[in-house]
Protein backbone atom coordinates (compact mmCIF):
# COMPACT_ATOMS: atom_id res chain seq x y z
CA UNK A 1 0.00 0.00 0.00
CA UNK A 2 0.74 3.36 -0.71
CA UNK A 3 1.20 6.43 1.46
CA UNK A 4 0.42 10.39 1.29
CA UNK A 5 4.11 11.22 0.18
CA UNK A 6 4.23 8.08 -2.13
CA UNK A 7 4.20 9.20 -5.75
CA UNK A 8 1.26 8.07 -8.63
CA UNK A 9 2.23 7.57 -11.65
CA UNK A 10 0.00 7.92 -14.26
CA UNK A 11 -1.82 10.30 -12.33
CA UNK A 12 -5.23 9.15 -10.95
CA UNK A 13 -8.60 9.13 -13.28
CA UNK A 14 -10.85 6.62 -11.74
CA UNK A 15 -10.75 7.09 -8.10
CA UNK A 16 -12.51 5.43 -5.35
CA UNK A 17 -12.09 7.45 -1.39
CA UNK A 18 -12.94 4.58 0.91
CA UNK A 19 -13.53 4.56 4.76
CA UNK A 20 -16.03 4.30 7.58
CA UNK A 21 -19.10 6.60 8.04
CA UNK A 22 -18.08 9.69 9.18
CA UNK A 23 -14.11 10.01 8.39
CA UNK A 24 -14.87 12.62 5.35
CA UNK A 25 -14.84 10.20 2.61
CA UNK A 26 -17.55 12.56 0.09
CA UNK A 27 -15.41 15.86 1.32
CA UNK A 28 -12.35 14.21 -0.01
CA UNK A 29 -13.50 12.72 -3.06
CA UNK A 30 -15.19 16.15 -4.34
CA UNK A 31 -11.51 17.56 -3.64
CA UNK A 32 -9.46 15.24 -5.35
CA UNK A 33 -12.16 16.27 -8.34
CA UNK A 34 -11.45 19.20 -8.00
CA UNK A 35 -8.12 19.07 -8.05
CA UNK A 36 -7.44 16.59 -10.71
CA UNK A 37 -10.52 18.58 -12.88
CA UNK A 38 -12.73 15.32 -13.23
CA UNK A 39 -16.50 14.56 -11.78
CA UNK A 40 -16.89 13.84 -8.69
CA UNK A 41 -21.15 12.07 -8.19
CA UNK A 42 -22.16 10.77 -4.37
CA UNK A 43 -22.56 7.94 -4.93
CA UNK A 44 -25.59 7.93 -1.96
CA UNK A 45 -26.87 10.49 -5.01
CA UNK A 46 -27.05 7.56 -6.69
CA UNK A 47 -28.55 4.88 -4.25
CA UNK A 48 -31.17 7.05 -2.45
CA UNK A 49 -34.51 8.44 -4.00
CA UNK A 50 -37.40 10.45 -1.96
CA UNK A 51 -38.06 9.30 1.46
CA UNK A 52 -34.79 7.31 1.76
CA UNK A 53 -36.09 4.50 -0.74
CA UNK A 54 -33.08 2.97 -2.84
CA UNK A 55 -33.53 3.68 -6.40
CA UNK A 56 -33.86 0.99 -8.69
CA UNK A 57 -31.99 2.19 -11.52
CA UNK A 58 -28.46 1.80 -8.72
CA UNK A 59 -26.71 -0.63 -10.04
CA UNK A 60 -27.44 0.85 -14.18
CA UNK A 61 -26.38 4.40 -12.73
CA UNK A 62 -23.67 3.27 -11.00
CA UNK A 63 -22.07 0.81 -14.40
CA UNK A 64 -22.95 4.29 -16.69
CA UNK A 65 -21.14 6.28 -14.69
CA UNK A 66 -18.22 4.27 -14.19
CA UNK A 67 -17.97 3.39 -17.79
CA UNK A 68 -16.83 7.40 -18.01
CA UNK A 69 -12.81 7.55 -18.49
CA UNK A 70 -12.50 9.56 -15.50
CA UNK A 71 -14.18 10.27 -12.19
CA UNK A 72 -14.19 9.95 -8.83
CA UNK A 73 -16.60 8.64 -5.88
CA UNK A 74 -17.31 6.73 -2.68
CA UNK A 75 -16.31 3.36 -2.61
CA UNK A 76 -20.09 1.70 -0.56
CA UNK A 77 -23.07 -0.62 -1.13
CA UNK A 78 -22.29 -4.34 -1.58
CA UNK A 79 -24.58 -4.13 -5.18
CA UNK A 80 -21.82 -2.54 -6.87
CA UNK A 81 -18.64 -2.49 -4.63
CA UNK A 82 -17.00 -4.84 -7.04
CA UNK A 83 -17.97 -2.71 -9.76
CA UNK A 84 -16.30 0.58 -8.24
CA UNK A 85 -13.11 -1.50 -7.65
CA UNK A 86 -12.74 -3.32 -11.03
CA UNK A 87 -12.95 -0.07 -12.99
CA UNK A 88 -11.21 2.16 -10.51
CA UNK A 89 -7.22 2.92 -10.69
CA UNK A 90 -7.16 3.91 -7.39
CA UNK A 91 -8.63 3.80 -3.83
CA UNK A 92 -7.60 6.36 -1.75
CA UNK A 93 -8.08 4.56 2.37
CA UNK A 94 -9.07 7.27 4.88
CA UNK A 95 -8.58 5.56 8.32
CA UNK A 96 -9.20 7.93 10.99
CA UNK A 97 -9.12 6.41 14.57
CA UNK A 98 -12.28 5.04 15.85
CA UNK A 99 -13.37 8.00 17.81
CA UNK A 100 -12.18 10.60 15.81
CA UNK A 101 -14.67 9.59 12.88
CA UNK A 102 -17.33 8.75 15.41
CA UNK A 103 -17.07 12.31 16.76
CA UNK A 104 -16.81 13.75 12.96
CA UNK A 105 -20.36 11.74 12.49
CA UNK A 106 -21.67 12.62 15.43
CA UNK A 107 -20.86 16.79 14.68
CA UNK A 108 -22.15 16.20 10.74
CA UNK A 109 -25.67 14.48 11.51
CA UNK A 110 -26.19 17.14 14.14
CA UNK A 111 -25.78 19.61 11.81
CA UNK A 112 -27.65 18.12 8.76
CA UNK A 113 -30.46 17.23 11.29
CA UNK A 114 -30.85 21.26 13.21
CA UNK A 115 -29.52 22.86 9.94
CA UNK A 116 -32.44 20.71 8.15
CA UNK A 117 -29.82 20.19 5.42
CA UNK A 118 -31.07 18.45 2.32
CA UNK A 119 -29.37 15.69 0.93
CA UNK A 120 -30.10 13.56 -1.70
CA UNK A 121 -33.49 13.63 -3.38
CA UNK A 122 -35.37 15.66 -0.66
CA UNK A 123 -34.02 13.69 2.33
CA UNK A 124 -33.22 15.01 5.52
CA UNK A 125 -31.94 13.62 8.70
CA UNK A 126 -34.47 11.67 10.89
CA UNK A 127 -35.17 12.50 13.97
CA UNK A 128 -32.80 11.79 16.42
CA UNK A 129 -34.86 10.10 18.66
CA UNK A 130 -34.55 7.19 15.97
CA UNK A 131 -30.85 6.19 16.89
CA UNK A 132 -33.34 4.48 19.64
CA UNK A 133 -35.82 2.54 16.88
CA UNK A 134 -34.26 2.38 13.65
CA UNK A 135 -30.82 -0.12 13.91
CA UNK A 136 -30.43 1.80 10.42
CA UNK A 137 -29.53 4.93 11.44
CA UNK A 138 -26.34 6.10 10.59
CA UNK A 139 -25.05 7.09 14.21
CA UNK A 140 -26.03 3.64 14.93
CA UNK A 141 -24.55 2.38 11.24
CA UNK A 142 -21.28 4.26 12.01
CA UNK A 143 -20.54 2.46 14.79
CA UNK A 144 -21.34 -0.97 13.83
CA UNK A 145 -19.83 -0.89 11.06
CA UNK A 146 -16.32 1.08 12.00
CA UNK A 147 -14.05 -1.82 11.64
CA UNK A 148 -15.72 -3.28 7.97
CA UNK A 149 -13.48 -1.03 6.01
CA UNK A 150 -10.41 -2.12 8.10
CA UNK A 151 -11.21 -5.64 6.89
CA UNK A 152 -12.18 -4.95 3.23
CA UNK A 153 -9.80 -2.81 1.82
CA UNK A 154 -6.31 -5.49 2.15
CA UNK A 155 -8.41 -7.76 0.55
CA UNK A 156 -8.38 -5.53 -2.55
CA UNK A 157 -4.78 -6.21 -2.66
CA UNK A 158 -5.74 -10.01 -4.06
CA UNK A 159 -9.02 -9.81 -5.35
CA UNK A 160 -8.21 -6.29 -7.52
CA UNK A 161 -4.44 -6.23 -7.96
CA UNK A 162 -4.63 -3.80 -10.38
CA UNK A 163 -5.95 -1.24 -8.16
CA UNK A 164 -3.53 1.25 -6.32
CA UNK A 165 -4.02 1.79 -2.57
CA UNK A 166 -3.43 5.14 -1.01
CA UNK A 167 -3.79 4.20 3.05
CA UNK A 168 -4.02 7.62 4.81
CA UNK A 169 -4.70 7.52 8.67
CA UNK A 170 -4.72 11.18 9.94
CA UNK A 171 -6.49 14.39 8.68
CA UNK A 172 -2.85 15.64 7.68
CA UNK A 173 -2.14 12.91 5.65
CA UNK A 174 -5.30 13.00 3.73
CA UNK A 175 -4.69 16.63 3.10
CA UNK A 176 -0.72 16.14 1.88
CA UNK A 177 -2.15 14.45 -0.33
CA UNK A 178 -4.55 16.00 -2.27
CA UNK A 179 -2.19 18.79 -2.05
CA UNK A 180 0.57 16.56 -3.87
CA UNK A 181 -2.22 15.50 -6.68
CA UNK A 182 -2.72 19.67 -7.01
CA UNK A 183 0.80 20.12 -7.23
CA UNK A 184 0.81 17.23 -10.33
CA UNK A 185 3.32 14.70 -7.43
CA UNK A 186 0.05 12.80 -7.15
Amino acid sequence: MLGADDPLDPVPRRVLVAGTTGVGKTTTAGRIGRVLGIPHTEIDSLYHGPGWVPRDTFVADVERYTSEPAWVTEWQYTSVRAILAERADTLVWIDLPTAQALWRLLRRTLRRRFGRIEMWNGNVEPSLWTFFTDRGHILRWGISTRNVTRRRVPELVETAPHLRIVHLRSQREVDRFVQHLGEGRG
